[in-house]
């Protein structure tokens, strides 16, 4: 028997290694450029620093203004989360289990938020609102970026649902269970690690969100971006850069827990498909 023969890579393989390299770098050098600002001693956003501190983020932290802020973000982020999972869920089930002609269409035009210019869409939703009273409110906000987060959901599940046994339903109903008790029981464990992600990515798109707070909004119902963006045009204070940092913190454990919950869902899948023999 032959012992396999390590070969060293060749020079097509050590380029594109290079390329993906040099654009790692140029991706993120802009993002690791605001971790030293954030601790700037001085009162502009300057590289060289002059000194280093934590005022910023004490400022950040003591701040009515971006605790606010802050507070609006979780809460229209998790009631986007919520609102936007239980739709795009619905309507992907919906679109897996129908009978109909035009499924293609239909997912296209509910992904039309994902492909429309946000400012387009932001004014729309303004026009909209208006006529109904639900400018400047959290409600309106969190309406608004539901319509922007629920093609992700959808998008996220129906690729989940291309694994599913449309056999186990009728099994289920076979043995009397109830269409809703079927969903809780059969369905939802199965598609569970798409529904998460789905939630995750509504999550992100509504933290990270501005253009549409900007029309909607109010001052007092500022999201973290949009008190950023309002913090840009006033006075270019460091605690701007604060307020980024916990923002890149933030979606680096997103990130995390989507790549937990893809790790789960492959161990589950895996478990399925070759599970352990009895003793």
């Amino acid at each position: 028997m032959s012992a396999s023969v390590h070969r060293p890579p060749g020079a097509a393989q050590l380029l594109l290694r290079m390329a993906t390299v040099v654009v790692l770098v140029f991706l993120i050098a802009p993002i690791v450029v605001v971790f030293p600002l954030s601790f700037s001693s001085g009162e502009l956003l300057t590289l060289p620093t002059p000194g280093y501190s934590w005022r910023w983020y004490e400022d950040f932290f003591t701040s009515g203004k971006w605790l606010v802020a802050t507070k609006n973000s979780f809460i229209v982020g998790i009631a986007t989360a919520v609102l936007a999972t239980f739709l795009g869920t619905l309507g992907a089930l919906g679109i897996f289990l129908g009978n109909f002609r035009g499924k293609a269409v239909l997912v296209a035009a509910l992904s039309l938020p994902m492909v429309v210019p946000v400012v387009v869409t932001a004014i729309a939703v303004y026009f909209a609102f208006s006529l109904v009273g639900l400018n400047n409110t959290l409600a309106g906000l969190i309406l608004a970026h539901t319509v922007l987060s629920v093609p992700y959901v959808l998008i996220t599940v129906l690729a989940t649902l291309q694994t599913f046994d449309r056999n186990l339903l009728k099994a289920a109903a076979t043995l009397g269970a109830p269409p809703h008790v079927a969903f809780r029981r059969v369905v939802l464990p199965l598609i569970a690690p798409g529904v998460a992600t789905g939630a995750l990515f509504a999550f992100a798109t509504s933290f990270d969100e501005l253009v549409v707070a900007i029309f909607v909004a109010s001052p007092g119902q500022f999201t973290l971006p949009r008190q950023m963006y309002a913090g840009l045009r006033e006075f270019l204070s460091p605690t701007i850069a604060a307020a980024a940092v916990l923002l890149i913190v933030c979606s680096l454990v997103l990130l995390v827990l989507n790549e937990l919950v893809r790790a789960r869902s492959k161990a589950h899948t895996l478990s399925i498909a070759d599970p352990a023999e009895p003793n």
